[in-house]
């Protein structure tokens, strides 16, 4: 059987920045016709180096990596909206793809109109969309808004009613970007659900997500991108084995992009994970850039798992203690330690935030680094339990 996609050492390069051209006026050419502008050097980057794997027919494979690694543009040319620069793409089946929410849509149609036109962008036939629309609009949930313009409906409304013609217009392959994590956590479910569905029916997913419970329970394989390569290939436990590793070898210390001409803000966290089972500690150190106008605040740190639940909250003291008058050229370092509950072994994600009272945020960074619990008090046991269901380890005793 051959496969129903084959994608063949893609690369993908972009022109990106370089010095602008000088501005030049007519009586500069006037003055000396036989000089030559300067063209501004070019810079080149690439987004996809030499990335070559297939997918079988009614496979479903996850795209994983990091913010960067060239997922989005992967699927991009897979979909047909950019080329490739070198390589190619040989496709022996219809794409359907939602990598933005109203790709395909036009705001000024009706949702019912959007709806017919996107199936014809998707290769329908007017009967085909006949025989799937009312399933499509009950899926939606837009029933009521479906002769509104589109410019009217909010951007959960437009995913949902994108979602519902991808899905239901039965092509081959179907292409999903991280775009689902716009929708509310029931429609999520609902997606996955339907995703799951599809799947078993005999067509093929390709999926791009951060969520890896979602991919795990979804894909049966994977692939890793790295910075534009393609750095393993293979079942999807292995693959999201890979991914959760490459982030935490990579995110024990977080340095703010931008700082300059910005009011007062976090500018750099690091981690580290001390003691061992049940009595792990997670030393966090801040450091805070203040302005003139710096206001006595509190500081506090939120602990979540890898496809962003909530876990933990944990507030150092209740009284402001972070003061101008401690700053040190313009920067305030504090060092904290939180004492962590007996947890399951696993990669834990990190956020801090910290304001001038419970209500009003200076700054606020989510999930910007990554901690490992290496040890856990449920691991050791004679007796094979099934696969953890949580994330806090609680001892029990039995009283009869």
């Amino acid at each position: 059987m051959k496969p129903i996609l084959e994608v063949q050492h893609i690369e993908k390069e972009f022109l990106i920045g370089g010095e602008k051209e000088p501005y030049v006026a007519l009586r500069d050419i006037l003055a000396n016709p036989l000089k030559r502008l300067r063209e501004p050097p070019k810079q080149v980057f690439r987004a996809l180096d030499d990335v070559s794997f297939n997918v079988m027919p009614g496979e479903s494979l996850a795209i994983v990596g990091k913010n960067g690694a060239g997922k989005s543009t992967l699927l991009k040319i897979l979909s047909g909206i950019t080329p490739p620069s070198k390589g190619r793409i040989v496709c022996r089946g219809r794409i359907a793809s939602l990598l933005e929410v109203g790709t395909g849509f036009h705001t000024e149609l009706t949702g019912r109109e959007n709806v017919y036109m996107n199936g014809s962008i998707l290769g329908m036939r007017k009967a085909e969309i006949d025989k799937h629309f009312d399933a499509i609009i009950d899926f939606s949930g837009v029933e009521k808004f479906l002769d509104t313009p589109l410019k009217r409906y909010s951007s959960g409304m437009q995913l949902r009613l994108a979602f519902a013609v991808a899905a239901h217009l039965e092509p081959e392959i179907l292409v999903i970007d991280e775009v689902l994590a716009v929708g509310d956590a029931d429609f999520q479910k609902k997606c996955l659900g339907k995703m799951d569905e599809v799947s078993k029916s005999g067509r093929t997913i390709l999926f791009v997500s951060h969520n890896m419970p979602a991919v795990q329970n979804l894909c049966t394989k994977g692939v890793f991108l790295e910075r534009g390569k393609l750095k393993f290939q293979g079942g999807i436990q292995e693959v999201v084995n890979m991914y959760t590793k490459n982030i935490n070898a990579s995110m024990n210390e977080w340095i703010a992009p931008v700082t300059k001409g910005r009011h007062s803000c976090i500018c750099k966290v690091q981690t580290q994970v001390t003691g061992t089972q049940p009595f792990h500690k997670l030393k966090v150190i801040t450091t805070i850039a203040v302005k003139d106008d710096f206001p006595a605040s509190y500081l506090s740190f939120y602990i979540g798992s890898l496809d962003a639940v909530p876990l933990m909250e944990a507030i150092p003291k209740y009284e402001p203690f972070i003061r101008k008058e401690a700053a040190v050229d313009g920067e305030i370092t504090i060092i904290s330690e939180l004492d962590l509950p007996p947890m399951i072994q696993g990669i834990y994600t990190l956020g801090v935030w910290f304001g001038s009272s419970h209500t009003h945020t200076i700054d606020w960074q989510k999930e910007i680094l990554t901690f490992e619990v290496t040890e856990s008090p449920m691991e050791g046991r004679t007796i094979e339990f099934p696969k953890h269901a949580g994330f806090i380890a609680v001892q029990s005793r039995v009283l009869a």
